[in-house]
Protein backbone atom coordinates (compact mmCIF):
# COMPACT_ATOMS: atom_id res chain seq x y z
CA UNK A 1 0.00 0.00 0.00
CA UNK A 2 1.28 3.38 -0.86
CA UNK A 3 0.19 6.66 1.31
CA UNK A 4 1.05 10.20 -0.02
CA UNK A 5 2.59 10.78 3.22
CA UNK A 6 1.36 13.98 5.86
CA UNK A 7 -0.69 15.75 4.39
CA UNK A 8 -0.58 19.83 4.11
CA UNK A 9 -2.79 21.61 6.53
CA UNK A 10 -6.11 22.47 5.17
CA UNK A 11 -5.30 20.83 1.51
CA UNK A 12 -8.07 21.98 -0.93
CA UNK A 13 -8.28 20.26 -3.80
CA UNK A 14 -7.45 22.27 -6.85
CA UNK A 15 -10.24 24.48 -8.45
CA UNK A 16 -9.74 22.60 -12.09
CA UNK A 17 -10.82 19.01 -10.99
CA UNK A 18 -13.36 20.35 -8.26
CA UNK A 19 -14.95 21.98 -11.48
CA UNK A 20 -14.64 18.70 -13.16
CA UNK A 21 -16.02 16.64 -10.84
CA UNK A 22 -19.01 18.73 -10.40
CA UNK A 23 -20.29 19.36 -14.08
CA UNK A 24 -22.32 16.44 -14.28
CA UNK A 25 -24.77 15.27 -16.52
CA UNK A 26 -28.32 14.86 -14.71
CA UNK A 27 -28.49 12.11 -12.23
CA UNK A 28 -30.38 11.01 -9.38
CA UNK A 29 -27.79 8.86 -8.09
CA UNK A 30 -23.82 8.87 -8.04
CA UNK A 31 -21.61 5.85 -8.38
CA UNK A 32 -17.71 5.65 -8.00
CA UNK A 33 -15.80 2.71 -9.67
CA UNK A 34 -13.57 2.34 -6.88
CA UNK A 35 -10.45 -0.10 -7.75
CA UNK A 36 -8.48 0.79 -4.59
CA UNK A 37 -5.62 2.09 -7.25
CA UNK A 38 -4.46 6.01 -6.91
CA UNK A 39 -6.98 7.25 -9.73
CA UNK A 40 -10.08 6.23 -8.67
CA UNK A 41 -8.87 7.02 -4.71
CA UNK A 42 -8.48 10.63 -5.83
CA UNK A 43 -12.13 10.49 -7.69
CA UNK A 44 -13.66 8.95 -5.02
CA UNK A 45 -12.33 11.92 -2.44
CA UNK A 46 -13.22 14.39 -4.99
CA UNK A 47 -16.79 13.29 -5.46
CA UNK A 48 -17.14 13.09 -1.57
CA UNK A 49 -15.87 16.78 -1.67
CA UNK A 50 -18.20 18.11 -4.06
CA UNK A 51 -21.04 16.11 -3.83
CA UNK A 52 -21.72 14.00 -0.46
CA UNK A 53 -24.98 15.47 0.97
CA UNK A 54 -26.26 16.74 -2.05
CA UNK A 55 -27.32 13.55 -4.35
CA UNK A 56 -26.94 10.08 -3.05
CA UNK A 57 -23.47 8.80 -3.26
CA UNK A 58 -21.95 5.53 -3.22
CA UNK A 59 -19.10 3.38 -4.71
CA UNK A 60 -18.49 0.04 -6.34
CA UNK A 61 -15.36 -2.25 -5.82
CA UNK A 62 -15.06 -5.32 -8.42
CA UNK A 63 -12.42 -7.62 -6.59
CA UNK A 64 -11.42 -9.55 -9.60
CA UNK A 65 -9.41 -12.01 -7.22
CA UNK A 66 -6.98 -12.39 -9.74
CA UNK A 67 -3.93 -10.31 -7.72
CA UNK A 68 -1.80 -11.31 -4.56
CA UNK A 69 -3.12 -8.12 -3.26
CA UNK A 70 -6.59 -8.33 -4.52
CA UNK A 71 -7.70 -8.59 -0.48
CA UNK A 72 -5.63 -6.21 0.74
CA UNK A 73 -7.40 -3.62 -2.13
CA UNK A 74 -11.14 -4.82 -1.29
CA UNK A 75 -10.21 -4.18 2.49
CA UNK A 76 -8.63 -0.75 1.72
CA UNK A 77 -11.85 0.41 -0.09
CA UNK A 78 -13.71 -0.34 3.02
CA UNK A 79 -11.80 1.40 4.78
CA UNK A 80 -11.55 4.77 3.11
CA UNK A 81 -15.11 4.46 2.02
CA UNK A 82 -16.10 3.74 6.00
CA UNK A 83 -13.98 6.73 7.04
CA UNK A 84 -15.57 8.99 4.06
CA UNK A 85 -18.63 7.84 5.35
CA UNK A 86 -19.83 6.38 1.33
CA UNK A 87 -21.42 3.34 1.38
CA UNK A 88 -19.52 0.68 -0.41
CA UNK A 89 -21.23 -2.38 -2.77
CA UNK A 90 -18.37 -5.45 -2.73
CA UNK A 91 -18.19 -7.61 -6.23
CA UNK A 92 -16.45 -10.26 -6.42
CA UNK A 93 -16.02 -11.93 -9.70
CA UNK A 94 -14.31 -14.96 -10.94
CA UNK A 95 -12.38 -14.80 -14.50
CA UNK A 96 -10.39 -17.24 -16.07
CA UNK A 97 -6.84 -16.57 -16.28
CA UNK A 98 -5.37 -20.40 -17.31
CA UNK A 99 -2.93 -19.63 -19.40
CA UNK A 100 -4.39 -22.19 -21.80
CA UNK A 101 -7.87 -20.80 -22.15
CA UNK A 102 -6.78 -17.20 -22.33
CA UNK A 103 -3.94 -15.53 -23.39
CA UNK A 104 -1.44 -12.94 -22.62
CA UNK A 105 -3.40 -9.45 -22.78
CA UNK A 106 -6.83 -11.68 -22.90
CA UNK A 107 -6.91 -11.64 -18.87
CA UNK A 108 -7.47 -8.19 -19.05
CA UNK A 109 -10.01 -7.95 -21.75
CA UNK A 110 -12.00 -11.32 -19.51
CA UNK A 111 -11.77 -8.47 -16.29
CA UNK A 112 -13.31 -5.87 -18.01
CA UNK A 113 -15.89 -7.71 -19.30
CA UNK A 114 -16.69 -9.39 -15.90
CA UNK A 115 -16.18 -5.80 -14.17
CA UNK A 116 -18.83 -4.22 -16.81
CA UNK A 117 -21.08 -6.95 -16.43
CA UNK A 118 -21.12 -6.20 -12.57
CA UNK A 119 -21.76 -2.26 -13.36
CA UNK A 120 -24.73 -3.46 -15.81
CA UNK A 121 -26.76 -5.17 -13.27
CA UNK A 122 -25.74 -2.31 -10.44
CA UNK A 123 -26.91 1.10 -12.32
CA UNK A 124 -30.45 1.66 -11.93
CA UNK A 125 -32.41 4.28 -14.07
CA UNK A 126 -30.99 7.53 -13.32
CA UNK A 127 -27.83 6.49 -12.07
CA UNK A 128 -24.25 7.73 -12.95
CA UNK A 129 -20.99 6.07 -12.75
CA UNK A 130 -17.73 7.88 -12.32
CA UNK A 131 -15.11 5.82 -13.41
CA UNK A 132 -11.28 7.69 -12.82
CA UNK A 133 -9.66 7.08 -16.19
CA UNK A 134 -7.18 9.87 -17.32
CA UNK A 135 -5.32 11.68 -20.07
CA UNK A 136 -2.42 8.85 -19.72
CA UNK A 137 -4.82 6.13 -20.20
CA UNK A 138 -6.61 8.03 -23.04
CA UNK A 139 -3.67 7.88 -24.90
CA UNK A 140 -2.31 4.71 -24.52
CA UNK A 141 -6.04 3.73 -25.23
CA UNK A 142 -5.54 5.67 -28.76
CA UNK A 143 -2.02 4.38 -29.19
CA UNK A 144 -2.88 0.73 -28.42
CA UNK A 145 -5.73 1.10 -31.13
CA UNK A 146 -4.53 2.18 -33.72
CA UNK A 147 -1.87 -0.67 -33.23
CA UNK A 148 -4.79 -3.03 -33.68
CA UNK A 149 -5.51 -1.10 -36.94
CA UNK A 150 -9.12 0.28 -35.52
CA UNK A 151 -11.03 2.44 -37.47
CA UNK A 152 -12.19 6.30 -36.66
CA UNK A 153 -14.19 5.33 -34.68
CA UNK A 154 -11.80 3.61 -31.88
CA UNK A 155 -8.93 6.17 -32.50
CA UNK A 156 -11.73 8.64 -30.79
CA UNK A 157 -10.63 6.90 -27.54
CA UNK A 158 -12.98 6.28 -24.47
CA UNK A 159 -15.86 8.46 -24.91
CA UNK A 160 -16.37 11.05 -21.63
CA UNK A 161 -20.06 10.16 -21.39
CA UNK A 162 -22.37 7.40 -22.72
CA UNK A 163 -24.91 4.58 -21.84
CA UNK A 164 -23.96 2.05 -19.77
CA UNK A 165 -26.68 -0.91 -18.70
CA UNK A 166 -30.29 1.05 -17.05
CA UNK A 167 -27.77 4.60 -16.49
CA UNK A 168 -25.07 6.19 -17.65
CA UNK A 169 -21.07 6.43 -17.12
CA UNK A 170 -18.91 9.29 -17.04
CA UNK A 171 -14.90 9.90 -16.72
CA UNK A 172 -14.78 13.36 -15.83
CA UNK A 173 -11.00 13.26 -15.50
CA UNK A 174 -10.08 12.45 -18.92
CA UNK A 175 -8.77 16.22 -19.14
CA UNK A 176 -5.64 15.85 -16.53
CA UNK A 177 -2.78 13.69 -17.12
CA UNK A 178 -1.56 11.45 -14.28
CA UNK A 179 1.86 13.24 -12.77
CA UNK A 180 -1.42 15.68 -11.74
CA UNK A 181 -3.22 12.99 -9.92
CA UNK A 182 -0.17 11.81 -8.17
CA UNK A 183 0.97 14.87 -7.07
CA UNK A 184 -2.48 15.60 -5.45
CA UNK A 185 -3.21 12.52 -4.08
CA UNK A 186 0.39 12.78 -2.65
CA UNK A 187 -0.45 16.44 -1.39
CA UNK A 188 -3.87 15.15 0.33
CA UNK A 189 -2.22 11.70 1.89
CA UNK A 190 -4.19 9.70 0.22
CA UNK A 191 -3.61 5.59 0.70
CA UNK A 192 -4.02 3.58 -2.83
CA UNK A 193 -2.56 -0.13 -3.30
CA UNK A 194 -0.67 -0.68 -6.40
CA UNK A 195 -1.99 -3.68 -8.47
CA UNK A 196 1.31 -5.68 -8.92
CA UNK A 197 0.17 -6.89 -13.05
CA UNK A 198 0.58 -2.97 -13.88
CA UNK A 199 4.12 -3.46 -14.56
CA UNK A 200 3.86 -6.66 -16.62
CA UNK A 201 5.48 -5.85 -19.53
CA UNK A 202 3.75 -9.01 -21.25
CA UNK A 203 0.42 -6.97 -21.40
CA UNK A 204 0.58 -4.71 -23.93
CA UNK A 205 -1.19 -1.67 -22.23
CA UNK A 206 2.02 -2.53 -19.81
CA UNK A 207 4.27 -2.32 -23.00
CA UNK A 208 2.92 0.96 -24.29
CA UNK A 209 2.52 2.30 -20.43
CA UNK A 210 6.30 1.37 -19.52
CA UNK A 211 8.37 0.94 -22.52
CA UNK A 212 6.92 3.42 -25.79
CA UNK A 213 5.28 6.45 -23.46
CA UNK A 214 8.39 7.77 -21.97
CA UNK A 215 10.24 7.58 -24.91
CA UNK A 216 7.58 9.53 -26.60
CA UNK A 217 7.29 12.15 -24.23
CA UNK A 218 10.92 12.46 -24.12
CA UNK A 219 10.42 13.45 -27.37
CA UNK A 220 7.82 15.07 -27.54
CA UNK A 221 6.70 16.49 -24.28
CA UNK A 222 3.24 17.51 -25.56
CA UNK A 223 2.25 14.11 -26.87
CA UNK A 224 -0.69 13.53 -24.64
CA UNK A 225 -2.12 16.39 -25.74
CA UNK A 226 -1.68 15.75 -29.37
CA UNK A 227 -2.76 12.34 -29.01
CA UNK A 228 -5.42 14.44 -27.53
CA UNK A 229 -6.65 16.10 -30.44
CA UNK A 230 -6.07 13.46 -33.13
CA UNK A 231 -8.77 11.45 -30.69
CA UNK A 232 -11.03 14.39 -30.89
CA UNK A 233 -10.85 14.66 -34.22
CA UNK A 234 -11.70 11.26 -35.09
CA UNK A 235 -14.71 11.40 -32.56
CA UNK A 236 -15.89 14.25 -35.08
CA UNK A 237 -15.19 12.34 -38.00
CA UNK A 238 -17.46 9.79 -35.83
CA UNK A 239 -20.21 12.15 -35.58
CA UNK A 240 -20.57 13.22 -38.94
CA UNK A 241 -20.46 9.39 -40.14
CA UNK A 242 -23.08 8.66 -38.06
CA UNK A 243 -25.60 11.46 -39.00
CA UNK A 244 -24.77 10.39 -42.52
CA UNK A 245 -25.80 7.11 -41.35
CA UNK A 246 -28.86 8.18 -39.90
CA UNK A 247 -29.72 10.09 -42.56
CA UNK A 248 -29.56 7.08 -45.26
CA UNK A 249 -31.40 4.85 -42.91
CA UNK A 250 -34.53 7.58 -42.97
CA UNK A 251 -34.25 6.64 -46.78
CA UNK A 252 -33.31 2.67 -47.02
CA UNK A 253 -34.72 1.46 -43.91
CA UNK A 254 -38.54 0.30 -43.11
CA UNK A 255 -40.84 -0.54 -40.42
CA UNK A 256 -39.57 -4.10 -40.18
CA UNK A 257 -35.55 -2.77 -39.69
CA UNK A 258 -34.63 -3.93 -43.43
CA UNK A 259 -32.68 -2.17 -45.66
CA UNK A 260 -33.73 -1.63 -49.16
CA UNK A 261 -31.19 -3.80 -51.28
CA UNK A 262 -31.65 -1.41 -54.60
CA UNK A 263 -31.09 1.96 -52.47
CA UNK A 264 -28.18 -0.08 -50.64
CA UNK A 265 -26.19 -0.95 -54.01
CA UNK A 266 -26.07 3.18 -55.15
CA UNK A 267 -23.93 3.85 -52.14
CA UNK A 268 -20.31 3.79 -52.10
CA UNK A 269 -18.11 1.36 -50.73
CA UNK A 270 -17.49 3.84 -47.68
CA UNK A 271 -21.08 4.74 -47.47
CA UNK A 272 -21.87 0.99 -47.24
CA UNK A 273 -19.75 0.18 -44.60
CA UNK A 274 -20.58 2.93 -42.51
CA UNK A 275 -24.11 2.02 -42.97
CA UNK A 276 -23.83 -1.17 -41.80
CA UNK A 277 -21.50 -0.34 -39.00
CA UNK A 278 -23.50 2.28 -37.72
CA UNK A 279 -27.21 -0.86 -38.12
CA UNK A 280 -24.97 -2.92 -36.15
CA UNK A 281 -23.98 -0.85 -33.30
CA UNK A 282 -28.00 0.48 -33.03
CA UNK A 283 -28.65 -2.84 -32.64
CA UNK A 284 -26.19 -2.93 -29.31
CA UNK A 285 -24.04 -5.61 -31.03
CA UNK A 286 -20.31 -5.46 -30.79
CA UNK A 287 -18.47 -4.22 -34.29
CA UNK A 288 -17.62 -6.29 -37.15
CA UNK A 289 -14.51 -7.38 -37.28
CA UNK A 290 -14.11 -8.59 -40.77
CA UNK A 291 -11.46 -8.45 -43.67
CA UNK A 292 -12.23 -8.18 -47.30
CA UNK A 293 -15.14 -5.54 -46.72
CA UNK A 294 -15.55 -5.41 -50.74
CA UNK A 295 -15.82 -9.01 -51.77
CA UNK A 296 -18.15 -9.24 -48.75
CA UNK A 297 -20.59 -6.50 -49.59
CA UNK A 298 -20.35 -7.70 -53.20
CA UNK A 299 -21.56 -11.32 -52.37
CA UNK A 300 -24.23 -10.25 -49.77
CA UNK A 301 -25.73 -7.93 -52.33
CA UNK A 302 -24.61 -9.08 -56.18
CA UNK A 303 -24.77 -12.93 -55.31
CA UNK A 304 -27.73 -14.96 -57.81
CA UNK A 305 -31.14 -15.04 -56.39
CA UNK A 306 -30.55 -18.76 -55.60
CA UNK A 307 -27.67 -18.53 -53.22
CA UNK A 308 -27.94 -17.33 -49.43
CA UNK A 309 -25.15 -14.77 -48.64
CA UNK A 310 -24.45 -13.92 -45.31
CA UNK A 311 -21.94 -12.12 -42.57
CA UNK A 312 -21.34 -13.61 -39.46
CA UNK A 313 -20.60 -11.39 -36.32
CA UNK A 314 -21.06 -11.44 -32.63
CA UNK A 315 -24.48 -12.93 -31.86
CA UNK A 316 -25.92 -11.87 -35.22
CA UNK A 317 -25.72 -12.11 -39.05
CA UNK A 318 -26.70 -10.07 -42.01
CA UNK A 319 -28.49 -11.46 -44.50
CA UNK A 320 -30.25 -11.03 -47.61
CA UNK A 321 -33.94 -12.15 -48.99
CA UNK A 322 -35.37 -10.54 -52.14
CA UNK A 323 -35.13 -6.81 -52.50
CA UNK A 324 -34.01 -6.39 -48.93
CA UNK A 325 -30.79 -6.57 -46.31
CA UNK A 326 -31.46 -8.08 -42.48
CA UNK A 327 -29.56 -7.94 -39.94
CA UNK A 328 -30.79 -11.11 -37.82
CA UNK A 329 -29.96 -11.89 -34.02
CA UNK A 330 -29.07 -15.41 -33.05
CA UNK A 331 -31.15 -16.97 -31.22
CA UNK A 332 -30.85 -20.17 -29.27
CA UNK A 333 -31.87 -23.51 -31.11
CA UNK A 334 -35.34 -24.95 -30.84
CA UNK A 335 -35.84 -28.41 -29.95
CA UNK A 336 -35.24 -31.56 -31.47
CA UNK A 337 -37.79 -33.20 -31.19
CA UNK A 338 -41.92 -32.68 -31.10
CA UNK A 339 -43.17 -31.20 -27.89
CA UNK A 340 -46.56 -31.03 -26.58
CA UNK A 341 -48.19 -27.66 -25.41
CA UNK A 342 -49.47 -26.95 -21.92
CA UNK A 343 -52.12 -24.86 -21.33
CA UNK A 344 -50.96 -21.77 -19.47
CA UNK A 345 -46.94 -22.53 -19.92
CA UNK A 346 -45.00 -20.04 -22.65
CA UNK A 347 -43.15 -22.47 -24.92
CA UNK A 348 -40.23 -20.72 -25.82
CA UNK A 349 -38.69 -21.45 -29.74
CA UNK A 350 -36.13 -20.65 -31.19
CA UNK A 351 -37.55 -16.38 -32.14
CA UNK A 352 -41.10 -17.70 -31.14
CA UNK A 353 -43.15 -17.99 -27.65
CA UNK A 354 -46.30 -20.33 -27.70
CA UNK A 355 -49.22 -20.22 -25.42
CA UNK A 356 -52.23 -21.71 -24.94
CA UNK A 357 -54.79 -19.67 -23.08
CA UNK A 358 -58.56 -20.65 -22.02
CA UNK A 359 -61.66 -18.25 -23.23
CA UNK A 360 -64.14 -20.43 -21.39
CA UNK A 361 -65.31 -21.13 -18.12
CA UNK A 362 -65.20 -23.92 -17.71
CA UNK A 363 -62.43 -25.02 -19.78
CA UNK A 364 -63.41 -27.14 -22.50
CA UNK A 365 -61.15 -30.33 -23.35
CA UNK A 366 -58.42 -30.29 -25.48
CA UNK A 367 -56.75 -32.25 -27.46
CA UNK A 368 -52.87 -32.93 -27.89
CA UNK A 369 -51.01 -29.65 -28.84
CA UNK A 370 -48.03 -30.53 -30.57
CA UNK A 371 -45.54 -28.83 -32.06
CA UNK A 372 -42.53 -29.26 -33.83
CA UNK A 373 -40.15 -28.38 -36.50
CA UNK A 374 -40.61 -28.53 -40.75
CA UNK A 375 -40.58 -32.73 -41.16
CA UNK A 376 -41.30 -32.45 -44.94
CA UNK A 377 -44.91 -33.10 -47.18
CA UNK A 378 -46.80 -30.72 -44.45
CA UNK A 379 -49.51 -28.88 -45.97
CA UNK A 380 -51.48 -25.39 -44.71
CA UNK A 381 -54.96 -25.91 -44.76
CA UNK A 382 -56.98 -23.19 -46.65
CA UNK A 383 -60.25 -21.82 -46.42
CA UNK A 384 -63.43 -24.16 -47.53
CA UNK A 385 -63.42 -23.67 -51.20
CA UNK A 386 -59.76 -23.86 -51.49
CA UNK A 387 -57.03 -26.45 -51.70
CA UNK A 388 -54.42 -27.09 -48.99
CA UNK A 389 -50.87 -25.89 -50.21
CA UNK A 390 -47.44 -27.00 -49.68
CA UNK A 391 -45.73 -25.84 -46.86
CA UNK A 392 -42.57 -25.25 -49.18
CA UNK A 393 -44.90 -22.94 -51.79
CA UNK A 394 -46.57 -21.59 -49.09
CA UNK A 395 -43.59 -19.93 -47.57
CA UNK A 396 -42.66 -18.72 -50.84
CA UNK A 397 -45.72 -17.12 -51.19
CA UNK A 398 -45.59 -15.52 -47.75
CA UNK A 399 -42.00 -14.05 -47.94
CA UNK A 400 -40.70 -16.36 -45.06
CA UNK A 401 -37.42 -15.81 -45.23
CA UNK A 402 -35.01 -18.76 -45.86
CA UNK A 403 -33.66 -19.06 -42.48
CA UNK A 404 -36.45 -18.64 -40.34
CA UNK A 405 -38.32 -21.77 -42.49
CA UNK A 406 -35.88 -24.54 -40.74
CA UNK A 407 -37.35 -23.84 -37.41
CA UNK A 408 -40.71 -22.03 -37.90
CA UNK A 409 -42.40 -23.50 -34.95
CA UNK A 410 -45.40 -25.97 -37.15
CA UNK A 411 -48.24 -26.69 -34.20
CA UNK A 412 -50.65 -29.85 -34.44
CA UNK A 413 -53.81 -30.49 -33.16
CA UNK A 414 -55.03 -34.20 -32.40
CA UNK A 415 -53.14 -37.35 -33.50
CA UNK A 416 -52.30 -40.13 -35.94
CA UNK A 417 -54.22 -39.78 -39.40
CA UNK A 418 -56.85 -37.31 -37.65
CA UNK A 419 -54.10 -34.63 -37.01
CA UNK A 420 -53.95 -31.21 -38.14
CA UNK A 421 -51.84 -28.40 -38.82
CA UNK A 422 -53.30 -25.20 -37.07
CA UNK A 423 -50.77 -22.95 -37.18
CA UNK A 424 -47.41 -22.11 -38.46
CA UNK A 425 -45.24 -19.51 -36.40
CA UNK A 426 -46.26 -16.32 -36.06
CA UNK A 427 -47.50 -16.49 -39.63
CA UNK A 428 -50.58 -18.04 -39.88
CA UNK A 429 -52.97 -19.83 -37.61
CA UNK A 430 -56.51 -21.56 -37.81
CA UNK A 431 -59.98 -19.42 -36.99
CA UNK A 432 -60.34 -21.91 -34.84
CA UNK A 433 -57.79 -21.47 -32.39
CA UNK A 434 -57.06 -17.48 -33.07
CA UNK A 435 -59.81 -14.24 -33.15
CA UNK A 436 -62.00 -12.92 -29.96
CA UNK A 437 -64.34 -15.92 -29.67
CA UNK A 438 -62.08 -19.04 -31.12
CA UNK A 439 -64.39 -21.50 -31.94
CA UNK A 440 -62.16 -23.94 -29.78
CA UNK A 441 -62.64 -22.21 -26.60
CA UNK A 442 -58.64 -21.96 -26.63
CA UNK A 443 -56.86 -19.38 -28.34
CA UNK A 444 -53.29 -20.32 -29.19
CA UNK A 445 -51.11 -17.43 -29.07
CA UNK A 446 -48.09 -17.13 -30.61
CA UNK A 447 -45.18 -14.21 -30.46
CA UNK A 448 -41.92 -12.53 -31.85
CA UNK A 449 -39.15 -12.04 -29.73
CA UNK A 450 -37.52 -8.86 -31.37
CA UNK A 451 -34.91 -7.55 -29.13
Amino acid sequence: MTTGGKPGSGFAWPDALCCAVRSLPQHSRLWVALSGGLDSMVLLHLATACHQGRVALAAVHINHQLQANAGEAEALCRAVCEELEVPLEVRRVTVDASCESTPAGGIEEAARDARYAEFDQILAPGDLLLMAHHADDQAETVLFRLLRGTGVAGLAGMPVHRPLGRGHLFRPLLAFGRAELERCARAAALSWVEDPSNTDRVFDRNYLRHEVMPGLKSRWPTVIQRVERSAEACAESTFLNQRLAEKQWLELGDQQGRVDLAGFRTLSLAEQKNLIRWWVDRQGYAPLTVSGWRQLIHDLTEAAEDRAPVIEGRGFSLRRFRSKLYLIPDRPAPPSGPVFLVPGQTLPWGWWTLRLESVLTPQPPLPPIRVSTRQGGERVPMSASEHSKSLKNWFQEQAVPPWERACLPLVFVGSGAAEQLIAVGDFWCSGQYSGGAPAAGWRLVVGRDCD
